[in-house]
């Protein structure tokens, strides 16, 4: 799906911001696998992985990338502003999603539904000062929230060594404890998932979690990715590290699945792809008016003295 994502940019079918997923798939599946329904996730803009493994479709997600009102946001959110049920984004703004994450958290308390929060962010956003004041409250507290620090190396085009004194993010709880986990082996994130929502759903309050992963490509589709880096660099990580193959090795060698096997299933994945991607360039884009929709709970158009959806009249005196 990512990897289609690229092509809609470059055929400029997408349209402003777009931040790809490739190489940190293991974190967002290895979660989803513990979650139970009443369970929440908030993330940042790179956020298309977890609107499909929280149930959207593929047809629904390249809907919204190429602004059609199908969509998951009605096409009004775009590569960074999706949601779908107890997923609150897809968040535009560095950090501003893990005070929002901690406010959920404050609810499934509140409700005493069992339900904790995953709570993500980049190695960028780590040192935003509103992830340190969420931290306090959480454990002021005592919320039902993981927070998860996904470090995959480079916040935009700046490494962790120069933009961070200390990079083991992990440890920046202080008072919450925290665990480093390899966010390449999609088995790891899952245990290590379990056991952050069992130390959660037993009232101990917040806990950190970092996966340590790495993006194939760049910050965005408007940045190459090798400005800051070496081509070898991405290449080495590809060859070693590809949280994909590296499962696939795992499976083949313990006799779980045969070659032929995982090439019909890429065969098929590909297939489901490309009929989504046809029938979203298919789909309708919204109409006019929906701009000024789900601003407001009620629709306000002609109630607003003075003007209408379309025009301001100025009023005289």
């Amino acid at each position: 799906m990512e990897t289609v994502c690229a092509d809609l940019y470059r055929a400029r079918f997408i349209r402003g911001f777009c931040h790809l997923y490739t190489g940190q798939e293991a974190v967002a599946t290895g979660i989803e696998a513990i979650l139970k329904p009443q369970d929440s996730v908030i993330t940042s803009y790179r956020c298309h992985a977890f609107v499909y493994t929280r149930g959207e479709s593929i047809k629904d997600i390249i809907s919204e990338l190429l602004g059609r009102k199908n969509g998951v946001s009605k096409g009004k959110g775009g590569s960074m502003h999706m949601y779908t049920r107890n997923f609150y984004g897809g968040n535009g703004i560095v950090g501003a999603q893990v005070p929002i994450g901690t406010g959920i958290a404050f609810a499934h308390k509140y409700k005493g539904d069992d339900g904790v929060c995953f709570d993500l962010y980049g190695d960028g956003a780590a040192n935003q000062g509103q992830v340190f004041e969420s931290f306090n409250m959480a454990k002021l507290w005592n919320l039902p929230v993981i927070f998860v620090c996904e470090n995959n190396k480079y916040g935009m085009g700046t490494s962790q060594e120069r933009s961070s004194a200390s990079f083991a993010y992990y440890k920046r709880g202080d008072y919450i404890p925290g665990l480093q986990v390899d966010g390449m082996d999609v088995l790891a994130v899952r245990e290590a998932s379990q056991f952050c929502a069992n130390f959660c759903r037993s009232g101990k309050g917040p806990i950190l979690m970092e996966t340590v992963t790495y993006r194939f490509g760049g910050h965005s589709m408007s940045d190459p990715g090798t400005t800051y880096r070496t081509r070898d660099e991405v290449q080495q990580m590809r060859i070693s590290k590809d949280p994909i193959l590296s499962l696939k090795e795992k499976l083949l060698g313990v006799g779980i699945i045969t070659e032929t096997y995982f090439n019909e299933l890429q065969n098929t994945i590909k297939k489901e792809v490309e009929t989504a991607v046809e029938e979203a360039k298919a789909s309708e884009e919204p109409e006019t008016d929906a701009l000024f929709q789900d601003v407001y709970v009620k629709y306000l158009d002609s109630e607003i003295r003075g003007c209408d959806a379309f025009s301001y009249h100025s009023i005289s005196s």
